[in-house]
């Protein structure tokens, strides 16, 4: 039987408090609208400990307990307001619009960015929202034809508009993302933010209102790079601002997630923005540079790495990136076809690690792979690498060896103490 005319028959509504009694469990609590995702025969429950759990109709007996306070209903419009200023906010998927279903207890996309913004009140009192779509994807689905849509979006935007946007992304891909629009966007006119949740905006423990908010206040700072904001610890009081093409995702559930090795965080947001570090501002124009050349490989450096398993992953690519073990290494049997692919694409060297630097110079094996044409990437992220040589090889294809090591848009460190 669906969820309504199961609740219907039992003389409830939405937000009546009901108890649910099923073959082994009774459920107790308020119910919530269904949305898009989950299934017909599914009631969502809010618990009295704060969670939603999703209750099959099956074999399920429901008692009303209390109907829900009747109010005045008049629909929540968000008022501009003259004194705040102007933020717009991209959607593009991931966990922040994103709902559990509650049958399969999986997370699947399927709310809109414009109901997202309209489910944060805190953003009222922060700016003036426009929200608008632009993808509905799962991060692992990104694709670089989408960081080119992002960064010509962005174009247009900040020619039209003339204030920050915030990027509602997927986490386990946005610092590809990130990285992507600070090649892209060397200069902006108004601030990027990208944020996300761990979390999906359904659950008490989410980390996405706080996300928001904390995004929404960067983008109207004069942060001229592309930024990224996310919790600063598990708890929440503060969101911090990472550097996109220099931010690893180093948990895979926390809220805390992001990391920005061998920097940390350039501001945190508070009350106010508390920065940290020195960063570029903002200038009068967005300058783009928008494409990708997405035939460029990657490959891990790990013990049993075989001379066929590099031909095979290198065969017919325009460029390569190793994320190489410690300070940039590499099976040594491997050195000579390193040398012979090195001859005719670019191959660039970077480090595993989550902190310090590629230093091909230290040992014997790293000495030859410089002489065999290898590249260093230096404190460079393997992600940030990887999008960058995909991005030179589309627009300076020609120099692309010596941009790798050159510090475009402040994804390498100035110097090499960090080693």
């Amino acid at each position: 039987m669906s969820a309504k005319k199961f609740i219907s028959d039992n003389g409830a509504n939405v937000h009546d408090r009901v108890r649910i009694e099923t073959r082994d469990m009774v459920y107790e609590g308020l119910i919530l609208p269904k949305h898009n995702f989950s299934e017909e025969d599914i009631i969502i429950l809010k618990l009295d400990n704060g969670y939603n759990i999703g209750v099959s109709t099956e074999d399920a007996k429901m008692t009303l307990i209390s109907k829900a306070e009747k109010k005045n209903a008049v629909d929540y419009i968000k008022k501009e307001n003259n004194e705040l200023p102007d933020i717009s906010i991209l959607g593009t998927g991931g966990t922040i619009a994103s709902f559990v279903d509650y049958k399969t207890g999986a997370v699947s996309p399927a709310i809109t960015a414009e109901q997202l913004v309209n489910s944060v009140k805190a953003l009222d009192e922060v700016a003036n929202v426009s929200a608008e779509p632009l993808f509905s994807l799962a991060s692992e689905d990104m694709k670089p034809e989408h960081w080119e849509g992002m960064a010509n979006k962005i174009k247009e935007m900040h020619d039209k508009k003339n204030h920050g946007i915030v990027i509602g992304h997927g986490t386990d891909t946005m610092s590809y993302s990130a990285a992507a629009l600070s090649f892209q966007l060397p200069e902006i006119s108004n601030p990027v933010v990208f944020t996300g949740a761990q979390r999906s905006p359904d659950r008490p423990s989410s980390d996405a209102h706080l996300n928001l908010v904390g995004a929404a206040k960067t983008a109207m700072s004069d942060l001229g790079e592309i930024g990224i904001a996310m919790h600063e610890t598990t708890d929440d009081e503060n969101v911090a601002i990472w550097r996109g093409n220099r931010t690893r995702k180093a948990h895979s559930s926390k809220r805390n997630a992001f990391q920005s090795p061998n920097e940390g965080p350039l501001g945190i947001v508070k009350d106010k923005i508390e920065w940290k570090r020195k960063y570029r501002s903002t200038v009068e124009s967005t300058t783009i540079k928008a494409g990708f050349d997405d035939n460029i490989g990657m490959i891990w450096s790990h013990p049993g790495l075989k001379v066929n398993d590099w031909e095979n992953s290198v065969s017919n690519k325009n460029g390569v990136v190793i994320a190489g073990t410690g300070l940039g290494h590499i099976n040594s049997e491997l050195l000579d076809v390193i040398e012979k692919t090195s001859k005719d694409i670019p191959v660039a060297m970077s480090s595993q690690c989550l902190s310090g630097s590629t230093n091909l110079n230290v040992y014997r094996n790293g000495r030859k792979l410089l002489e065999r044409g290898v590249v260093e990437t230096y404190d460079m992220s393997p992600e940030t690498a990887l999008v960058k040589m995909m991005w030179l090889s589309k627009h300076h294809q020609e120099n692309v060896r010596t941009m790798m090591g050159e510090n475009l848009v402040g994804e390498i460190s100035d110097s090499r103490k960090l080693i």
